[in-house]
């Protein structure tokens, strides 16, 4: 199935802004970001289709995966 990935700061670096890729049947936001070589800890906010989602979340075909990294700030 076919999903559109968006990555935003500093998760972009050494990989991509967006991609579309092919991916497996009931494949979760977990598989992605477990291809993607991206630690739990830099994982901050994740909206499947412009609304929250965690890692156990299951694609569809023609979803936008969007991941941010932890937000800090004062």
């Amino acid at each position: 199935m076919k999903i559109v990935v968006k990555l935003f700061a500093t998760l972009r670096q050494g990989r991509f802004k967006i991609q579309s890729g092919i991916y497996p049947e009931a494949a979760k936001v977990q598989d992605i970001v477990e291809g993607l070589a991206i630690s739990p800890t830099d994982l901050g906010i994740i909206f499947v289709n412009g609304k929250s989602a965690d890692l156990n979340r299951v694609l569809q075909e023609g979803d936008t995966l969007s991941i941010f990294p932890p937000v800090g700030g004062g």
